[in-house]
């Protein structure tokens, strides 16, 4: 009789067999539990990070990129909640590498440690309640359209304020606000949304920093106006102003510069280096990704894939 071959394993047992970081062990995530009750899941409060390992074939190496820079942001951002962090930034990346090495990752591959109240009870407060914290890591691809371009709409959801919800915080109940953008730009046709601050001024895409090209000049909101305080927006401000040898304005932007830009584009961990296309039906340039983004966007891969020398100090391997 014919043998019937394995069937190949499904990514949710995958997932579920993967090694995750859990309250201070390593286990299997489907060994990872958390209560019903849990403080974070009803109130929100929880603060996370986004870190990305990217695979180099050549190398045969993974390599995670500004790890203890994210780990930093997390430690100064917990502390708007009143958490604090369970380890040091050097034991953190150890544990995070670890992970990397148990599930064998040979692929781009993204990293989520999250610190939450982990607390079951009724109430809405931050102080005196216990902290929770974790690592996952899985594989991912890009989280947008890096090639072709991204369709945006202006939002009508308004960016939360700092004195109302900190956007530089990654803090969990934040993102209710990013979910409603991001799900009326995809309703409404487009690939995402950008928000407009209280005051009417460009802030951020749903999870993306902006930048906007006009007249060879880099323009990009200010912290001041209620953006995440990006770790890939930093990098690519230092490549713009070192490299290129161009000008970065940070201030604040009009709804209508976007549409007389010459260029647009979101950047990010997930989102890395995404050129705008076209915003509200309106075409952004030429409508094909404009010619600094395209050069920022290889300057970029070069660094994570450990292709320029220069910045091999925001890189570390895993294996």
């Amino acid at each position: 009789m014919a043998q019937t071959a394995p069937a190949e394993p499904s990514a949710e047992t995958i997932r579920d067999r993967s090694w995750v970081y859990f309250n201070g062990r390593v286990c299997r995530y489907e060994d990872a539990h958390l209560g019903f009750m849990t403080h974070a899941l009803h109130y929100g409060t929880g603060i996370f990070e986004g870190i990305r390992a990217y695979w180099d074939d050549k190398r045969n190496q993974l390599w995670t990129f500004r790890m203890a820079e994210h780990y930093e942001r997390m430690r100064a951002n917990a502390r708007i909640l009143q958490m604090k962090m369970p380890h040091t930034t050097a034991e953190l990346c150890a544990i995070t590498l670890d992970l990397l090495k148990r599930n064998a990752f040979r692929s781009d591959t993204y990293i989520r440690p999250l610190i939450y109240k982990s607390a079951e009870v009724i109430t809405p407060r931050l102080h005196s309640l216990p902290d929770g914290f974790g690592i996952y890591t899985s594989a991912m691809g890009n989280y947008v359209d890096i090639d072709s371009g991204l369709r945006c709409m202006v939002s009508t959801w308004r960016r939360i304020d700092d004195n109302m919800i900190p956007a530089r915080a990654k803090c969990t109940g934040t993102y209710v606000n990013s979910a409603l953008a991001k799900s009326e730009a995809e309703q409404n046709g487009f690939d995402e949304a950008i928000f407009l601050n209280a005051d009417g001024h460009v802030c951020e895409g749903s999870a993306e920093n902006i930048f906007i090209v006009r007249g060879g000049r880099c323009i990009t909101p200010p912290p001041t106006d209620n953006i995440l305080e990006g770790i890939t927006r930093a990098t690519l401000i230092a490549v713009i102003t070192e490299d290129m040898g161009l000008e970065v304005l940070q201030r604040s932007i009009d709804r209508t510069e976007l549409y007389v830009a010459d260029e647009v584009f979101m950047c990010g961990t997930g989102a890395q280096v995404s050129p705008v296309t076209e915003i509200d039906r309106r075409t952004i340039g030429d409508g094909e990704p404009g010619p600094l983004t395209l050069r920022l966007q290889s300057a970029y891969f070069d660094i994570v894939k450990g292709n320029n020398s220069k910045y091999q100090h925001w890189l570390t391997p895993a294996y």
